[in-house]
């Protein structure tokens, strides 16, 4: 049996600092993006994309031809936010700020502090632009969240010009445009009024569909949560209280 061999670890600082250095560093670079509406050239580095994410393995598993490869092009990508992706690939680090929310190519532990990081900001995250210029998929974790500090109301609020947004950059219809999303409002907690209003609403421009304001009408007038369903009738931190709410299933995990 050979004995252990000695492993030395070196300081994390110096070595987290040179590899930041080279985010969107022209130097070594041998790929190019084209990000965002601004169309921001942005330099990075194959080998780190494709060995520290799927995504970037699946996007440049092609090697390139001889001469100068030509840019990958993200334009439906903030470039704030693909810079924010970078550092953490390149870093296994990002400092996230309020006013930005990060698009997050599958990055498990990523999407995790993205969205632990919106739970404790939610009211400033859901008027920030960076909010309107999410994707479905990253909107998603968000509305299946029980911690976000906003009230129902709000989150219905936001979740329409989201897709009013999407509905524009797209040239497709709201309701289209929300279908992936909108089934994670919780609409049984909002009080009949608010329900009205909401339905009235919808008749004029299409957001959520029928059968899912149909069911919140169900939890009101059977006075009790859906037990089988339990995430419509579930509050989140922020939901503000209601009559009504004491004949739901208002567990909160």
């Amino acid at each position: 049996m050979e004995p252990l061999g000695l492993v030395v670890h070196g300081k994390a600082e110096p070595f987290s600092a040179a590899l930041r250095s080279l985010v969107n560093n022209p130097r070594y670079s041998d790929v190019r993006f084209v990000v965002g509406q601004e169309q921001q050239e942005v330099f990075a580095h194959r080998c780190l994309l494709a060995c520290r994410c799927n995504f970037f393995q699946r996007l440049l598993g092609t090697e390139p031809g001889p001469g100068v490869p030509s840019p990958v092009v993200l334009s439906t990508v903030p470039t704030e936010a693909f810079l924010a992706v970078l550092e953490f690939l390149y870093t296994n680090s990002v400092k996230l700020h309020r006013h930005s929310v990060a698009v997050t190519f599958g990055l498990g532990p990523l999407q995790e502090r993205c969205v632990a990081f919106i739970e404790a900001h939610s009211q400033e995250a859901l008027r920030s632009q960076g909010f309107l210029e999410l994707s479905a998929a990253a909107l998603l974790p968000l509305l299946r969240s029980d911690k976000l500090c906003v009230d129902e109301a709000e989150l219905v609020r936001a979740a329409r010009s989201w897709a009013r947004v999407g509905a524009a950059v797209l040239e497709r219809p709201v309701a289209e445009v929300a279908a992936p999303v909108v089934k994670e409002l919780r609409l049984a907690l909002l009080a009949p009024a608010e329900l009205s209003a909401l339905e009235e609403q919808n008749r004029q421009e299409p957001l959520i569909p029928v059968e899912q304001i149909v069911e919140a009408w169900k939890c009101h007038a059977l006075r009790r949560g859906d037990e089988a369903r339990g995430a419509p009738c579930r509050r989140r931190r922020g939901t503000l209280p209601r009559e009504h709410h004491r004949f739901l299933d208002l567990s909160f995990k």
